[in-house]
């Protein structure tokens, strides 16, 4: 959605915390990034999604309330170079619009592409990517198809 918010959170099927493995998946995650646009819904919602998880913002400034914790830089291979300095070697859950994976994927950092795809034709939001200007091939590495309809596919970018 063009506000950030999750459009799972919009498929009646949804249910926090346990829907779709993505439990099981935080579970392999040592930290979380994403940019600004979806970190500001996150910051202000009951629960955070992403608990035990050391937090990265890709952003140009760090909103109000942010937890002292949770490390904002605006330049992506900065950020990228804080990551790794930190990552005691788990998965690092990237979670954002398609500015901020484009991002990553032209710094080199994203080894596989995990997509949900949901029971739902959503009337408005963002594209995958931006215009990427040439094709990236994608190799499917696992496909799972989930209750409710809807289908886990993960990648491998490299």
């Amino acid at each position: 959605r063009p506000d950030g918010y999750p459009v799972q959170l919009a498929d009646p099927s949804f249910k926090p915390g346990q829907s779709h493995g993505f439990p099981e998946f935080q579970e392999s995650c040592e930290a979380v990034l994403m940019g600004r646009t979806t970190f500001e819904p996150a910051l202000g919602s009951d629960r955070w999604p992403w608990p035990d998880l050391d937090a990265f913002v890709l952003g140009s400034h760090r909103p109000d309330g942010t937890p002292d914790d949770v490390v904002v830089e605006s330049a992506p291979a900065t950020l990228l170079e804080r990551i790794r300095s930190a990552n005691k070697g788990g998965d690092v859950h990237l979670v954002g619009g398609p500015s901020t994976i484009e991002t990553f994927r032209k710094l080199g950092a994203l080894d596989k592409l995990g997509l949900l795809v949901l029971p739902i034709l959503v009337g408005d939001g963002m594209q995958l990517t931006p215009a990427l200007g040439t094709d990236v091939k994608l190799t499917l590495e696992s496909e799972d198809a989930l209750p409710e309809g809807a289908v886990d596919l993960v990648y491998d970018c490299r």
